[in-house]
C-alpha cells in the first residue's frame, strides 16, 4: 500500500495562491504504481468510506446533502457544486473546491507519470483555511479553534488520501 506523507504544495498548483502567512495550508502526497486520471481520483476520494462520514455530517449539520450521482458529476466535471463546496477552479489534473462560507479550500491533483515512463502517478490532497479578509472570519478566535482541531485535521487528511488510494486499488486500470 502506498504511504501518505506531508509535503510542500507543488509550484504552480491551484492551491498555491493560498500559501500565505495568514492562512493555513497543507499538502499530502502518495505515489501509486499506475496511471490515475483526475476523474478516477475524485471519484475514489469522495466515494471513500471515510469521506462518507463527512457527507453524513454535512447533510445533518449544514443541510448540504450529496449522493453517489453528485460525486460522479463532480468527477466527470459536469457539476459546479458538490455538498458544501463549489468548484473554484479545475484543470486536466487538478480540482480546487471552495466551501460554501468561503473559509476553506480542498484540493486534489494527479501528477502525470514521470518522463522515464514509470507509469506511476503522484496523488496530492491539500487544504487551506483562509483567515482574515478572504475568509471573512475573526482571526484570533478562529485560529485558536483551528489550532485546537489541527491534530485531528492532519490525521483525517492522511486518512482521506489513504482511503482514496485503497479505492483506486480496487478499480480496474484505465489507460
Amino acid at each position: 500500500m502506498a504511504s501518505v506523507a506531508p509535503c510542500a504544495v507543488p509550484d504552480g498548483a491551484l492551491l498555491g495562491k493560498y500559501v500565505k502567512a495568514e492562512n493555513y495550508t497543507d499538502c499530502y502526497a502518495a505515489r501509486v504504481p499506475r496511471r490515475v486520471m483526475l476523474d478516477e481520483f475524485v471519484l475514489a476520494f469522495y466515494a471513500s468510506r471515510l469521506f462518507a462520514l463527512e457527507r453524513l455530517i454535512l447533510k445533518w449539520a449544514v443541510s448540504k446533502p450529496s449522493d453517489d450521482a453528485d460525486i460522479q458529476a463532480l468527477a466527470d466535471g459536469t457539476a459546479i457544486e458538490f455538498a458544501a463546496w463549489s468548484v473554484e477552479k479545475r484543470t486536466a489534473d487538478e480540482l480546487l473546491l471552495r466551501d460554501f462560507q468561503g473559509r476553506t479550500r480542498s484540493w486534489l491533483k494527479c501528477a502525470p507519470p514521470s518522463p522515464e515512463g514509470s507509469g506511476s502517478t503522484e496523488l496530492f490532497f491539500g487544504s487551506a483555511v483562509v483567515f482574515g479578509a478572504d475568509g471573512a472570519r475573526p482571526v484570533a478566535r478562529s485560529k485558536a479553534l483551528f489550532n485546537a482541531l489541527l491534530p485531528f485535521h492532519k490525521v483525517y487528511s492522511r486518512g482521506l488520501l489513504w482511503s482514496a488510494i485503497r479505492n483506486l486499488r480496487q478499480e480496474p486500470c484505465r489507460d
